[in-house]
């Protein structure tokens, strides 16, 4: 009996472990997070009015690029650092001594017509880019003009540049024109063709039809691309509808007429912040506020003291400006290249406002309260007293009156002088007939950080360097930076400039501004950008952005256990 009840108690386990394992066999149902689907329709509210859908004519239209973003595509784009990447191009390479780009196009572009991408449509295109009939600006005409464009075969090409320029890549990025529709047309007649208003590209999206109301174009229908050379969008159908203002853009999401806003301005941003369902978005833009200061004006020559320039930034409450004047849409710089780009340098000196600091430097290099009594300090007879140029509208005039106000806390008197933009640059800034000046740099549309127009000695004299800053050592950063191929090397060299460039401060950086902009919380996978180069970047990733979800049960088998 012993023995038989052990030979049961062995069947018994085998049965339960033989049982075991045929469970284990079975397949498991594993619920998943909803994920993208194709369809759906995206509705934004675009500030400004359509013009011409056409990337030779879009340049002074933030909304006509918007759309031509999601119809036009170019040989290069730029990622949110202001690095290249392929878009038309396949691939693309560049000779040692960066004179010499090879462009293959992606053998599955087509046409929104189904014709197929060649290299003859590149070619056209930059003939008209250097024709009359474009409005794109004289230098980039100039550009083109001198570089040696040469046909290898049907996707592939050559540019031949008279000497090594590493921001060319920001000058490949214009949208691609068919030539198979446009030849026929004489540039002077471009304005006016009849493509402007029915376009044909290689975008992500394609022209559907336009919208129209009392007469006028009311906005634009765009349908997915599915033959598109990347995996096609997600959101089936985009509408762009024009609004004047920012303020009705944002009444006609609160009407529930739009899912998104192209810009928040100030006026309705708090109002936008509180809207459950909008996510707002924040981006910077590539500009710079700043105070230039004349170093070659002899009737201020205390500026040409490095302590003196130290003091001055120490001395305004940038804070202050950015939180109050700004209302938050900006953040405080601290370099001439922009925060976020690849060639920013993340550990350059940042300088705190700092009014006893400021005040201590001043007293170190002997400009100190006069016995006899005042509140502007002096050295030598010299006081330190200058007038700020600053433009005449609101948002300058208080960052001006706010400047005055700090400089006076550390015993700097300045006047100030309001006068119109066009005025400042050409009447005070072009013939350095200024002490200082409130103004602000604006790199739109070049993603290259190249501050070579700014701040290199040889533009001191006619050229952009407004502060006339002659320094060997950071000129000649800027020099090899601009004519290296490698991406390393050019970070490094730029990082040096930097670090020249706080040390001795030429000019004084405030502020790099933001850009806001609303997507309703449905819409699912937008991504935020750092930095916007152009404005209409902000719809660079909405081949990822989705509107419809689907639920699937992955089935995961157990691998099988072997005896």
């Amino acid at each position: 009996m012993k023995r038989l009840r052990w030979q049961i108690l062995v069947v018994a386990v085998t049965l339960v472990i033989v049982a075991l394992l045929l469970l284990s066999q079975q397949p498991i149902s594993v619920p998943v997070l909803p994920e993208a689907a194709p369809g759906g329709v995206y509705t934004e509210a675009l500030v400004g009015s359509m013009g011409r859908l056409n990337p030779m004519l879009d340049w002074n239209n933030p909304a006509d690029r918007d759309i031509n973003r999601l119809l036009f595509s170019g040989l290069m784009r730029f990622d949110s650092r202001g690095l290249p990447e392929p878009d038309l191009a396949e691939s693309w390479g560049a000779s040692s001594d960066g004179m010499q780009y090879n462009f293959t196009i992606r053998p599955n572009a087509l046409w929104h017509d189904g014709q197929p991408v060649t290299t003859d449509d590149v070619i056209f295109t930059i003939e008209v880019i250097k024709s009359s009939g474009s409005l794109f600006p004289q230098d980039i005409k100039d550009l083109w003009s001198q570089i040696e464009v040469k046909r290898l075969d049907d996707k592939t090409l050559q540019f031949k540049l008279p000497e090594p320029f590493a921001p060319f890549l920001d000058y490949v990025t214009f949208g691609i024109l068919p030539k198979h529709l446009l030849e026929s047309v004489p540039a002077d007649q471009l304005a006016n063709a009849d493509f402007n208003l029915k376009p044909v590209g290689t975008g992500p999206y394609k022209f559907d039809r336009l919208l129209t109301s009392g007469g006028q174009i009311s906005g634009v229908v765009l349908v997915v691309n599915k033959d598109y050379y990347l995996p096609a969008p997600f959101i089936e159908q985009v509408v762009f509808r024009f609004y004047p203002t920012s303020a009705l853009a944002f009444d006609a999401y609160q009407q529930g007429e739009v899912l998104g806003v192209s810009r928040l301005t100030a006026d309705i941003l708090q109002a936008a912040l509180m809207e459950p369902n909008l996510a707002v978005y924040a981006s910077r833009l590539p500009q710079l506020g700043l105070v230039f200061l004349n170093l070659n004006n002899p009737t201020a020559p205390f500026l040409q003291n490095e302590k003196v320039r130290h003091a001055l930034l120490l001395g305004i409450n940038r804070n202050h400006i950015v939180s109050k004047i700004l209302q938050g849409q900006a953040i405080v710089a601290d370099s001439p290249i922009l925060q976020g780009s690849w060639a920013y340098y993340n550990e350059v000196e940042h300088f705190d406002y700092d009014p006893d600091k400021a005040a201590s430097i001043l007293k170190d290099e002997g400009y100190v309260i006069p016995a006899g009594g005042g509140d502007v300090r002096a050295k030598d007879g010299q006081f330190l007293t200058f007038t700020l140029v600053h433009p005449d509208d609101a948002v300058h005039t208080q960052m001006a009156q706010a400047i005055q106000a700090d400089w006076a806390l550390i015993g700097v008197r300045i006047e100030l002088q309001a006068v119109a933009y066009d005025s400042m640059v050409n009447d005070f800034l072009t013939p350095r007939n200024y002490q200082a000046a409130l103004a602000d740099l604006n790199t739109a549309r070049t993603p290259d950080p190249d501050p070579y127009l700014f701040w290199h000695q040889s533009e001191a004299t006619g050229g952009q360097n407004y502060s006339q800053w002659d320094n060997r050592t950071a000129s000649e950063f800027l020099e090899t930076a601009r004519t290296a191929a490698d991406f390393d090397t050019r970070a490094r060299l730029y990082r040096n400039f930097q670090v020249v460039f706080t040390k001795d401060m030429p000019s004084l950086p405030l502020y790099y501004p933001a850009y806001s902009y609303g997507v309703d919380a449905q819409v699912q996978g937008v991504q935020v950008a750092p930095i916007l180069y152009d404005v209409s970047d902000r719809l660079a990733l909405i081949n990822e952005w989705y509107l419809v979800t689907r639920r699937t049960l992955e089935q995961t088998q157990v691998p099988t256990i072997q005896p």
